[in-house]
């Protein structure tokens, strides 16, 4: 495999190169019939070459030097973020020029793919923190409320331009028009560079450098992955043959990094450590590692001398502050959410109240992941403020460790680049011992959407509108499969692995699933775990009369008798009429006959869905709590020792009978990995917890 690594010379010309590869769905050649009109209107090229609309001349004239403009004059769903030439103007004085001419046909392309959306988008659907989809960059573009210099409540893009008030929303017959007041720009630096461009953050740079990490951080995008070697496909769901959907195989596949850094000010303020004094940092570093990793002390890699050496400290200390996905955003950090949308406001599908939604996401440094928590339990703040979001926080009846405050991007310097963001934060990051031991000593949860960190990186958590479950129509959600090697850690024969968008009334977490069919036999790494010891590995899914049978394996261990998805939990198998499938007579148990309800299922090997899972209820919008659902299940997988220090793997090989239900499907929902200090509490009175 070629990887492309985009240097700042000449990443414009390869941009325009790769362009057409990158291009959404609704710009292929072969569009659906969906966006064919009849051409009785003003179409968005007519727009922006209006003699009525003068004002816009300047960037009309950089999208036909794009070649674009004929792409605008035909079929699609687009939104155009229009600058004015008084906009245009201001952004060539800041480049030395003068005129729209003196641009290179690259710097064209760029701006016009900047400032175009492959779906319409009014200004009411602009209420997250970014476009719920990228640009044709394929670069998210953020958004936020504010006012303009009139008091008109306004929406701002990357805090650069925001969207005139009384021109907003422009619909024209293939999409609709935005005019703002500036050209939006979104940097095609590495975001190595842009970090190094930061004296902010200039101590961790150093380090990164230093350490030889920065050379493991500079992967863009896979040039041998091309979207149009892959058909769609289209599958059922469920029994009903009329429900066929249409899966698609990722625009791209791209690679990229989240960092979390301590600005300079923080690391003296706190730690005393000056600006760009690496040997002060490695003390710290070895302060915290050498607690974690004894047997390395020793070892000739961990001297100041030998920075770059995988066992050495301050190398270890740099791993930790890195994911290996990007987050274009906070909020990409943790469950997506569903905002103004009463009583379903907040994560997607997850009571709020009752549980801090949280995502796992994997570090450079081998065998790690970082906790990432939105606070919302208003029993647990410690003085933390709700909506906020923190690495590495255990806040209960037991612990009070705050963790790191992931703080806000600042206005002076760019956070965003080609290949990753950063973000600052409020203390140090690190996989301490009490991280390690106490932090991370719970049950670890996540969506499949966050097992394979190649799912958030290529955009592909697209939440659309979940409401809208019949639509066809790419802006609500579209469906993916993955052809093979496209994610890291699989290998797979004769299997389809697909991705069903969010659905409101689906009663699995967050609303979306993966899936498998065909006579598949498949293997995919499993998330870390903190530390050596006794850990279940379990199973979410929904039980369904169409799906079938599978084998699983752990470590290519075969676990027990195949996992058959057509039982349901109040079935004789599992726990009969003994099911609980009321959630007021769920909530009234006593604590007692909740312990002897949950003993008896785990004795079975099962458990219902957690109680801080909800969906709406056979689409009225009500909220519909899944631990009283027959059909929505946690199987136990395995309960075995697992070195924290070893990838292991979960195999998963058909074995239904011919082609059962539909193609054999069996569901991915949600992993858990739960620790014995978790699940072993079966005493008089004592359970693990139901959230």
């Amino acid at each position: 495999m070629r990887l492309k690594n985009i240097y700042k010379g000449f990443v414009g010309t390869l941009l325009v190169m790769l362009t057409p590869t990158l291009m959404l769905t609704s710009c292929s050649d072969e569009p659906d019939s969906q966006y064919f009109y009849t051409f009785t209107g003003e179409m968005m090229s007519d727009w922006l070459k209006s003699s009525e609309r003068p004002q816009y001349s300047e960037f009309a004239e950089i999208v036909e030097r794009a070649g674009l403009m004929d792409l605008l004059s035909t079929y699609g769903h687009y939104t155009c973020f229009a600058p004015s030439n008084e906009a245009v103007d201001k952004f060539l004085k800041g480049r030395g020029l003068s005129s729209v001419s003196q641009l290179s046909d690259a710097d064209c392309d760029t701006i016009a793919r900047t400032h175009l959306v492959s779906y319409m988008y009014t200004t009411y659907d602009m209420i997250g923190h970014k476009l719920p989809t990228v640009n044709m960059l394929n670069r998210y573009l953020a958004t936020e409320p504010g006012f303009d210099n009139d008091s008109n409540a306004v929406i701002f893009l990357e805090k650069q331009a925001h969207i005139y008030f009384d021109l907003k929303d422009d619909s024209v017959e293939n999409g609709i028009v935005q005019p703002i007041d500036m050209v939006i720009e979104k940097s095609n630096s590495y975001i190595t560079d842009l970090m190094r461009e930061n004296p902010k953050i200039s101590t961790f740079y150093n380090a990164l450098k230093a350490t030889g990490v920065i050379n493991d951080v500079m992967l863009v995008e896979d040039e041998n992955y091309n979207p149009k070697d892959h058909e769609p496909y289209y599958m059922t769901s469920g029994d009903a043959e009329s429900d066929k959907r249409r899966y698609d195989a990722p625009d791209t596949k791209k690679y990229g990094y989240t960092f979390f850094i301590e600005p300079d000010e923080l690391l003296e303020s706190k730690y005393g450590i000056k600006k760009g004094d690496l040997r002060a940092l490695y003390d710290l570093a070895c302060e915290i590692y050498d607690q974690v990793y004894p047997q390395d002390v020793n070892a000739p890699g961990h001297s100041f001398e030998n920075l770059t050496d995988s066992v050495n400290p301050l190398h270890r200390f740099v791993q930790y502050h890195i994911l290996n996905m990007i987050a274009a955003g906070a909020d990409d950090l943790t469950p997506q959410e569903i905002p103004n949308k009463p009583p379903f406001d907040g994560a997607i599908g997850i009571d709020e109240t009752l549980v801090n939604p949280c995502d796992w996401h994997y570090t450079l440094l081998p065998h790690t992941m970082i906790k990432v928590d939105k606070v919302t339990v208003s029993k647990y703040l410690g003085g933390c403020k709700k909506g906020q979001r923190y690495i590495n926080r255990r806040y209960d009846a037991k612990y009070n460790f705050i963790g790191q405050r992931i703080e806000p991007n600042d206005d002076e310097y760019d956070h965003d680049g080609i290949n990753g963001h950063y973000f600052y934060v409020d203390d140090i990051v690190a996989f301490t011992k009490n991280v390690q031991d106490i932090i991370h000593n719970v049950r670890i949860r996540m969506d499949f959407n966050t097992v394979f960190p190649e799912f958030i990186t290529n955009g592909l958590r697209i939440l659309g509108d979940p409401f809208q479950q019949r639509s066809t129509e790419d802006k609500y959600g579209r469906n993916w499969y993955f052809p093979d090697g496209y994610l890291d850690g699989v290998t797979s024969t004769n299997c389809k692995l697909t991705w069903r968008r969010p659905i409101s009334w689906a009663d699995i977490y967050m609303w979306d699933e993966f899936n498998l069919t065909g006579n598949y036999d498949i293997t995919f790494r499993l998330p870390p775990v903190p530390f050596d010891g006794e850990w279940q590995v379990r199973l979410g899914y929904t039980q369904q009369n169409s799906r079938g049978v599978a084998q699983i394996y752990i470590d290519n261990i075969p676990q027990g008798i195949p996992l058959d998805m057509t039982i349901k939990l109040d079935d004789d198998y599992y726990i009969g009429e003994d099911f609980i499938d009321n959630i007021d007579d769920y909530d009234n148990m006593a604590p007692e006959e909740k312990a002897e309800y949950y003993k008896s299922l785990k004795n079975l090997g099962v458990y219902p869905h957690p109680r801080s899972l909800f969906c709406d209820n056979g689409g009225q919008g009500s909220k519909a709590y899944n631990i009283t659902y027959n059909i929505g299940i946690r199987r136990i997988i395995s309960q075995s020792y697992l070195d924290s220090t070893k990838d292991h793997y979960m195999r998963i090989r058909v074995a239904s009978d011919g082609k059962q239900g539909n193609n054999n499907e069996f569901a991915l929902d949600f992993l858990e990995l739960v620790p014995k200090s978790v699940y072993g509490a079966d005493g008089e009175g004592e359970m693990e917890d139901d959230l």
